[in-house]
């Protein structure tokens, strides 16, 4: 049987990985509220029909996540009238440049050389860790601007699942959700209408053969064990959730309350 989208989850045309994030668990029995987190993939090819629903849900702030060359690869966000648009990097454009750049115009000797042998994995999660401990004043920017006015919320990077995964992941953090229900929002993003779709230089078949797919899958996949590496990482420079958000994001117990009581039924 088909899975049915809620209507909170329509499947846009132009914008991938869009979820409302509502609903989900704290440690504590409350669950987010409905209809003021939301996330996605980029929206510089959002229709007119995205944009007209992205409008009717009172966005207050769209975070983006993307750099520079990013944005000069995938173009602007699309303009929502009355919504702060505040863009945060996470990722340096430079960082990477030569690797992303192998990974669309590589050929399957240059790839395996790159990725295979868990090399694709690995880069993953040494990512993951890095953004945890050298992005703590941009994820702190965005808990204070969420305990201040900024919500309804929606947080996106390119794909919608590493970065603005990342910054959900600590905002559902701060808010007490349990880990594994932000584990099991996190791999939403490989289903099926969600994934960011692989786009390499050339349009042959054998651009995108299936040794090509399979070696480039760990980039695209959302995997538990690339989450559990922030995590980790958490426990091992800060000793756990709390040390880490009071010293490393200078988040009091006062912002989260505040976070809690604007993000929270």
């Amino acid at each position: 049987m088909t899975q049915q989208i809620p209507s909170t989850e329509p499947e846009l045309a132009g914008v991938r990985n869009f979820r409302d994030v509502g609903g989900l668990p704290t440690v504590d029995g409350r669950r987010v509220r409905h209809g003021v987190l939301f996330r996605s993939g980029h929206l510089a090819h959002a229709t007119e029909e995205d944009a007209a629903f992205l409008d009717s849900l009172g966005l207050h702030t769209i975070f983006d996540f993307r750099n520079a060359a990013d944005q000069k690869l995938e173009g602007p966000d699309v303009e929502l009238s009355g919504v702060r648009n505040v863009n945060l990097p996470l990722s340096d454009p430079a960082d990477g440049a030569e690797f992303w750049k192998m990974v669309r115009d590589g050929n399957i000797d240059q790839l395996r050389e790159i990725l295979a042998d868990g090399k694709a994995a690995g880069r993953m999660i040494t990512s993951y860790r890095t953004i945890i401990k050298e992005r703590t004043a941009e994820h702190s920017q965005v808990l204070y601007a969420l305990a201040e006015d900024s919500v309804p919320a929606l947080m996106h990077c390119a794909a919608g699942k590493d970065r603005a995964g990342l910054s959900i992941a600590v905002t559902l953090l701060a808010l007490g959700v349990e880990r594994e229900a932000i584990l099991t929002d996190y791999l939403e993003s490989n289903a099926k209408h969600r994934r960011y779709k692989v786009h390499r230089s050339s349009s042959s078949a054998s651009a995108y053969s299936p040794e090509v797919m399979e070696l480039l899958s760990p980039l695209f996949d959302a995997r538990a064990e690339y989450l559990t590496a922030a995590f980790e990482t958490i426990e091992e420079t800060w000793g756990g959730v709390d040390t880490y958000l009071e010293q490393a994001l200078r988040v009091t117990p006062e912002i989260r309350e505040r976070l809690r009581e604007r993000l929270l039924d």
